[in-house]
């Protein structure tokens, strides 16, 4: 799968779990682009969610990934019944990778019924704007990426994303097995806060026309 996309000319950008040093080498040698592999929360909150895999497993897969030579694509989600220090704790793993991430998506969880987290409490939107700001500052050269729960928020919160720092949202009206905003609001919004997507890989990437920061746009796989 990945030799056949990468034969199109597209970047390839997986999400497969757990890596050996092996397994990315291979990966790469058949053309992959970008590995996702998020770390969802803080090590200290983290078995409170997942009790398959430990947190150091996480770790030891990124690194495998940059030791075979690919970019990083690692973030994690909010809303999970975390703590403020949780969340702390998140951006300080993000930042002590070194080098950071080249994409960090920051996600908002989408309570999904029959879910054991469905009943959990909404967090305050701007608790987002917080975090993207933050992300902005700690890893200044990453795409910080609005992901899942884009849907969930105001126009305004929306914008504030935006101002506070992201610079990139997966396009499309489905997040994997979820909603998210048409193309046609996202395009709208782009233009409402003059910026102008970056064109597909491989050609000459724009700058936003008013000068400001550029918005990558990514299709959810």
């Amino acid at each position: 799968m990945v030799r056949g996309v990468a034969d199109l000319g597209l970047e390839v950008c997986c999400t497969l779990g757990m890596l050996t040093d092996d397994q990315a080498r291979r990966l790469k040698e058949a053309g992959l682009t970008a590995y996702n592999h998020n770390l969802d929360t803080s090590p200290e909150f983290y078995g409170r969610i997942i009790t398959t895999r430990l947190y150091e497993e996480r770790l030891r897969t990124l690194a495998s990934v940059r030791k075979a030579g690919l970019t990083v694509c690692c973030g994690g989600i909010i809303g999970l019944g975390e703590s403020p220090r949780d969340r702390i704790g998140l951006l300080h793993q993000l930042a002590r990778q070194q080098p950071h991430p080249e994409s960090v998506p920051i996600n908002l969880l989408q309570r999904v019924e029959g879910t054991p987290l469905a009943d959990e409490r909404p967090v305050d939107q701007l608790i987002l704007v917080r975090m993207i700001a933050t992300a902005r500052i700690l890893m200044p050269a990453s795409m910080v990426r609005l992901a899942a729960g884009r849907d969930q928020l105001t126009r305004e919160t929306a914008v504030l994303c935006f101002m506070a720092g992201a610079n990139s949202i997966f396009v499309g009206d489905k997040l994997l097995t979820t909603s998210n905003p048409s193309p046609d609001v996202d395009a709208l919004l782009m233009g409402d806060l003059g910026l102008t997507p970056m064109t597909p890989y491989g050609s000459t990437r724009l700058s936003a026309s008013s000068g400001g920061p550029k918005a990558e746009s990514k299709s959810a796989l």
